[in-house]
């Protein structure tokens, strides 16, 4: 391809010479390179002296989409909003890769991916409704919320996690990488509590499963007695799971923590209210906690063995500092007021 030093040579020597090849001659003399084609030296005389400029004209392109293309398309999706851009390719017979240019640049419209919530019956977001309406309205104290503690426990898998979905490599050919999932990979179970200024943790329990009886051990010899040394009035919660409905674990908490405790309870349990089932998104261990854990922990190199593991662990818990429980004590607020505006719905997209 011909430089712009090269095509304004070639007008001045055709404007001395009137010759193609005269200037293909001294042109290969000058540049030391073979010289522009017998068709191209007379057109770019002709177009400096029709415009006075060498400069490439605007390529037409392809033709633009017609606004009444647009409007089919919009049309397309607003009746069928999770339709796939080839299936609305089928349908209008409008080539893909337009369609989806269409729907980015001229509908300023995103693809969304869907979330999978747990379902909440009617009785449920009740619940919901009532319990953060309650929560957010003793929150709002100081004092109350000084006492809270919630705790929960989450799973760490040796191997990690991997989103096939999310993970994308960009060579020049497919590289054919994979990634090995290892079955039964060894993992530790982790509890933890936290309160608006303090973490309660790691524990990391030694049995394989946390059963009634391990989790009741922990509660009896490990938090319990961290939680009155630091405060002999405070409000401890937990959630539904098996092992905390447990009569042992429940008889523990109405003897010890009478109308202190918050989770899910019988008729006659002492409970300073009961906590909504399927509500993970009111409970600051899941919205935040181990999320950050694990995001923290899982970073390549992933760990090598189980104390590597729980190292990281430990590491994880060390970052988080008084200001980042007050944020996490603010989003638990404005969760609770969400919830109750909404009359409990689902709020697990914040």
């Amino acid at each position: 391809m011909a430089t712009g030093a090269e095509k304004a040579y070639v007008v001045l020597e055709m404007i001395s010479h009137q010759s193609v090849i005269t200037v293909q001659r001294h042109l290969r003399t000058k540049f030391s390179k073979d010289p522009p084609t017998a068709n191209s030296i007379p057109r770019w005389y002709a177009q400096f002296k029709a415009s006075g400029c060498l400069c490439k004209g605007k390529s037409t392109g392809r033709p633009a989409v017609s606004e009444e293309t647009v409007e089919r398309v919009r049309a397309s999706f607003t009746r069928s909003p999770r339709k796939s851009t080839n299936k609305a390719n089928r349908e209008l017979n409008v080539p893909q890769p337009t369609v989806w240019k269409i729907l980015r640049k001229r509908l300023k419209q995103k693809p969304y991916r869907l979330q999978l919530l747990q379902a909440l019956t009617p009785d449920d977001k009740v619940k919901r409704f009532e319990f953060s309406a309650r929560l957010q309205q003793l929150v709002e104290e100081d004092a109350f919320s000084a006492k809270l503690v919630f705790s929960d426990e989450a799973t760490f898998f040796l191997s990690g996690e991997v989103n096939r979905h999310n993970v994308r490599i960009w060579p020049v050919e497919n590289p054919h990488a994979f990634v090995q999932q290892i079955r039964n990979s060894p993992k530790v179970n982790v509890f933890c509590a936290i309160s608006r200024f303090k973490v309660y943790g790691p524990f990391f329990f030694c049995e394989k499963n946390v059963t009634a009886h391990v989790y009741l051990n922990m509660l009896e010899n490990w938090l319990t007695p961290q939680l009155e040394t630091d405060s002999a009035d405070f409000i401890f919660q937990q959630d539904g799971a098996p092992p905390h409905f447990h009569h042992d674990v429940r008889h523990f908490l109405n003897r010890r923590l009478e109308n202190r405790w918050i989770g899910r309870g019988g008729d006659h349990d002492q409970q300073f209210m009961s906590r909504p089932p399927r509500s993970p998104d009111l409970t600051p261990c899941d919205f935040f906690l181990w999320g950050y854990v694990k995001d923290s922990v899982f970073k390549p190199p992933l760990p090598r063995n189980v104390p590597e593991l729980r190292a990281r662990i430990n590491d994880a818990f060390e970052l988080i500092d008084g200001d980042m429980l007050r944020r996490v004590w603010e989003e638990l607020d404005y969760r609770l007021d969400v919830c109750r505006i909404t009359k409990g719905a689902h709020i697990e997209h914040l």
